[in-house]
């Protein structure tokens, strides 16, 4: 009986789930929103400013195209979430864009969409939580100094709180993305009615000039393009609920669709609400706040969000409202990267599935969750934000460039998909061309965009993202031949013989100790055709010692002193196992190595070191199995718990009972007396006794190996009996 404390792991992501609550993780539709919306959502309040930020370049005249830079961008989203649900009705299983280009248009497009989604959701993290930390300084300017820490620790508290599971996650973040709609949308109606009313909202930059640049017509042009190119970032994460249809309960498809048309019809009011309502206070966010004629300390203070400017001009600087959209929009951008952190895995699991990936990404964890990806993703993000600072303004020119290479690939494969099934006889086929219709739109418009984007991101920074992606796809393209030569190697040949010729067993010995005794117990309860103990002889007083130890314990298994003039262990023990092997034919060779089992994390350096460097060094002998023998110290009780109250015969430092070893036979082998007389040799003769020369037959008296010195004899058959009561 136990009382086992527990660990840090176990406080954090919770205790194991069994597999059969694996459907008690999914999702209703009432919390799958806030698990698969949160980023399109929250995307709204960066979405505008960056649209305007860019519209500010050319100066405040510009701001007379932002109702049609932001109606393209409705628009745009309309056409993707009628593709996406086209989607997830022909592929469900999770796959998404990934899945269609790979089934469609080939391995190598199915890979592009895989790397481009893979660096999307890594810096949707990273934008998400960018974010999220600059409304919150927004709110708290003296926290500006802070930014970076900021965000790596929301990074570490999304994949904690992921690792805890699905269902718990959505929990967490339904209430924070809820209020945020909830009280976006009173701002947008309170604004509109104050404006209706006369009483039209101030922002607190309206009264700040900017300082235009003289544009000629292309670069008005330009202007625009990347103006609206900065707004399709409210698009990222639409292809999250392709996804992640597996995490939706029953009716899967259904469920998903609905969803996706509800998060699509929430995004577009939030984003055209707050572009009108920026338009109507008269926010200026400039890309560098020094542009910005009147903004007093513009090198120390930091410029305050859109979202923040629109709350303040509505309700009143630092009034509860105020604090509420803001601690709100914060939490929201913040669980937005939590989109990622199920996508990102459940893309992996897929990827890895294929044998594109480690099959690490393929294992659940002990909360039913892809932990691993979970882990890859989390530091990933973190590493972005150091590298960038958790600067916004930077992130953002890396983002939307992933997005839509995925959505344009896999529009078009979509378009192949339906192609097929009408060649095929398609059963419902005026469906069949709408849906056709409806993918080929938006194919031929997020491949428009892509180009857009690209062309006006570039130079920007957009640059490294067309560098990482080949990189991945190459990686993946390495894993799956990798594991294709692998399983090329290691599959069962036409005719298989089994049944190797001996078995011969060594028990690795350096001195007289508990360990060692308990590494004999296993040898011999194994009952291997032949076994002895091996010394490599470093030391010749050790030795010498050791020799007097093993006839003073009366043991039975004969004792082989290998020298070592130069000091190794690995490489004098290989070659006598080799000419052993040799001299017997096709035998297994079983080594017993003990090992330490320790408490705290420093014991590690000060134990094993030799066990760990010959147990790799044995690895490559063939023929050769190891076998690793515990010994539990006494800080192992840090692991495993201290018992409460030991049950009769338990040894804390070995099994609940230590194995009977049976008795001596005098038997000969080889012509050779079977009583341990050790042998010495530079190197080593090859004849070892048979097992039954230390083992009894079933009808003989058993009895301890040894007695330990000190003991008597009185005690030693006291404690033969209780081991015996015990069995």
């Amino acid at each position: 009986m136990t009382n086992e404390p527990k660990s840090a792991k176990r406080w954090i992501i919770g205790d194991p789930l069994p597999s059969h609550k694996l459907e008690g993780q999914l999702l209703p539709k009432r919390l799958a929103l806030p698990i698969f919306a949160s980023d399109p959502l929250s995307s709204v309040a960066y979405a505008p400013q960056e649209l305007l930020m860019i519209l500010l370049i050319g100066g405040l005249a510009f701001f007379s195209f932002a109702p049609w830079v932001a109606a393209a961008v409705v628009l745009l989203l309309v056409v993707v979430v009628a593709s996406y649900r086209q989607l997830v009705k022909a592929y469900p299983s999770g796959g998404g864009d990934y899945e269609v280009a790979h089934k469609n248009l080939g391995e190598k497009a199915g890979l592009v969409v895989a790397s481009a989604l893979l660096v999307d959701y890594v810096l949707t993290v990273a934008v998400s939580v960018a974010s999220g930390v600059d409304n919150i300084i927004s709110a708290i300017p003296e926290l500006n100094g802070f930014r970076v820490e900021l965000a790596i620790f929301f990074v570490i508290l999304l994949a904690a709180v992921n690792l805890r599971g699905v269902r718990e996650s959505s929990k967490a973040f339904a209430i924070p993305t809820y209020v945020f709609v909830g009280s976006v949308l009173v701002m947008i109606v309170v604004g509109l009615s104050r404006t209706a009313l006369g009483g039209a909202p101030v922002a607190e930059s309206a009264d700040y000039a900017v300082k235009a640049e003289g544009l000629g017509q292309v670069a008005v042009i330009l202007l625009l393009l990347r103006a609206f190119s900065s707004g399709c970032s409210a698009l990222t994460g639409v292809e999250a609920i392709a996804n992640g249809v597996p995490a939706f309960r029953r009716p899967k498809i259904q469920n998903a669709q609905r969803t996706l048309v509800l998060m699509g019809s929430i995004a577009i009011v939030l984003f055209a609400g707050l572009i009108t309502l920026a338009l109507i206070s008269g926010v200026h966010y400039a890309e560098n706040s020094c542009d910005l004629i009147g903004f007093a300390n513009c090198e120390s203070t930091p410029q305050r969000s859109l979202m923040a400017q629109v709350a303040a001009s509505v309700f009143g600087n630092n009034s509860v409202p105020f604090f509420i959209i803001q601690a709100a929009t914060a939490a929201v951008l913040l669980l937005a990267a939590n989109t990622a952190f199920n996508g990102f895995p459940l893309l992996g699991s897929v990827l890895a599935k294929d044998s594109y990936a480690p099959k690490a990404m393929l294992t659940r964890g002990d909360r039913l969750v892809f932990s691993n990806g979970m882990i890859l993703l989390a530091l990933a993000a973190a590493a972005i934000l150091l590298v960038y600072q958790a600067s916004l303004t930077q992130l953002i020119q890396l983002y939307i460039i992933g997005v839509f290479v995925s959505f344009t690939l896999g529009q078009t494969g979509m378009i192949v998909h339906w192609i097929k099934l009408l060649r095929s006889g398609a059963p419902d086929r005026g469906a069949t061309i709408r849906s056709l219709t409806i993918n080929s739109f938006g194919a031929l418009l997020t491949g428009v965009v892509l180009i857009v984007v690209t062309i006006t991101k570039f130079t920007h920074g957009a640059w490294l993202v067309f560098v990482i992606m080949p990189i991945l796809y190459m990686f993946m393209l390495g894993i799956n031949r990798y594991y294709r030569d692998v399983n090329k190697e290691i599959e069962v040949d036409p005719v298989t013989t089994f049944g190797a010729k001996g078995d011969h067993a060594i028990v690795l010995v350096g001195r007289m100790q508990k360990p060692v005794l308990k590494a004999l117990d296993y040898a011999i309860a194994a009952r291997h055709a032949s076994l002895e103990a091996v010394h490599i002889s470093i030391d010749e007083e050790q030795t010498a010692q050791l020799e007097r130890d093993w006839s003073g314990q009366n043991i039975a298994v004969p004792l082989h002193i290998i020298e070592s003039p130069y000091r190794d262990v690995a490489e004098p023990l290989c070659a006598y196992i080799k000419k052993h092997r040799l001299a017997h034919g096709a035998e297994v060779v079983t080594v017993y190595t003990p090992i330490y089992i320790v408490g705290h994390w420093w014991e590690s350096l000060l134990h094993n070191h030799k066990a760990r460097r010959l147990n790799k060094r044995l690895m490559l002998v063939h023929g050769v199995t190891i076998s690793l023998v515990p010994w539990l110290l006494d800080s192992s009780e840090l692991i495993y718990g201290r018992r409460s109250r030991p049950v009769p015969g338990q040894e804390r430092r070995g099994d609940p009972m230590r194995p009977i070893v049976r008795a001596h036979t005098p038997t000969v082998h080889d012509g050779a007396p079977s009583h341990p007389a050790a042998t010495h040799s530079g190197f080593p003769g090859d004849g070892s006794p048979s097992a039954a020369g230390f083992i009894a037959d079933a009808g003989s008296a058993e009895q301890p190996l040894a007695v330990p010195a000190g003991r008597s004899g009185r005690d030693a058959r006291r404690q033969a009996a209780r081991d015996a009561a015990d069995e």
